[in-house]
């Protein structure tokens, strides 16, 4: 069945979603925070003492997603993450209740598949203002040649120099186990059986688990480690990730922000196309 265009436009129902102090504190531990030095972050991975705890901003990803068009669906063993941004408007609180309402942006005609773009709407639900802003790419392979536009640019450039700031984590084979207490329970990241079912030799890491990785090394070597300056943040999933490889984040930086890539422990490029703003 060819993918429905007609939904371009329509709204998901709003969704309620609320988050504890506990929730990001696991959250930041599962994209490593902490990890070899268990004093570095203390203000993101512990509550309880005199560092006063704070959120990293890419746990809205995570905390805030909606539900899209009643009536929408994809193959979702055809679907691929392709690309995933979000803005912030203020700072994240260890709790939260907010109210997320997602709708599909475009679906595009990519050839060899389609990509649908979606936009969510974050807010206060106590207050009714804005928090955050998702954005978020789906390909969906075998549903392209539809003939529909392939969809806009975004201007992205490598600089022409080398990398002002280079981040390097190490992941652990154990990574996708924690990740996936997040929220994201697919098997192909923790079951061997079912990710050879899917073409992979072993399970695999969460995509957005490497983003996360990639958001703390932006926060650390661009923010100064300061969540409130921390604005927006957007890349291409290019490659997926094995467990216990490194990650290195190369690093641009320009008046507004930087640009990013993160690589793999071979040197390929595993998130392309990065861009992230300060606030």
């Amino acid at each position: 069945m060819a993918i429905d265009t007609s939904y371009v436009g329509k709204t998901g129902a709003p969704l309620r979603r609320t988050w504890e102090s506990k929730d990001a504190l696991l959250y930041a531990v599962a994209v490593g925070a902490g990890q070899g030095d268990a004093s570095a972050e203390l203000k993101f991975t512990t509550e309880n003492s005199a560092v006063q705890q704070r959120v990293l901003p890419s746990f809205i990803c995570v905390a805030a997603g909606g539900p899209l068009p009643d009536g929408f669906s994809i193959d979702m063993t055809k679907m691929l993450h392709a690309d995933m941004g979000f803005e912030l408007f203020g700072d994240l609180d260890a709790s939260g209740d907010v109210t997320s309402t997602a709708s599909i942006t475009g679906i595009f005609d990519k050839g060899s598949g389609a990509l649908v773009s979606t936009a969510t709407d974050v807010v206060d639900t106590a207050s009714g203002e804005l928090v955050a802003r998702l954005q978020s790419g789906m390909f969906v392979r075998g549903e392209g040649g539809f003939g529909g536009e392939r969809g806009p640019g975004d201007g992205w450039e490598q600089p022409d120099r080398e990398p002002d700031v280079i981040i390097t984590y190490e992941t652990r084979p154990e990574q996708a186990l924690l990740y996936r207490l997040t929220g994201d329970r697919n098997p192909l990241h923790s079951d061997p059986t079912f990710a050879a079912r899917a073409g992979f030799p072993a399970p695999i890491l969460h995509g957005m688990c490497t983003y996360g990785f990639t958001a703390r090394a932006l926060l650390h070597g661009i923010a100064g480690s300061d969540p409130s300056r921390f604005g927006s943040m957007h890349a291409r999933f290019t490659k997926v990730v094995s467990l216990g490889e490194t990650l290195t984040v190369r690093m641009w930086s320009e008046d507004s922000g930087a640009r990013f890539q993160t690589l793999n422990s071979a040197g390929e490029v595993v998130l392309d196309r990065g861009s992230m703003t300060l606030r």
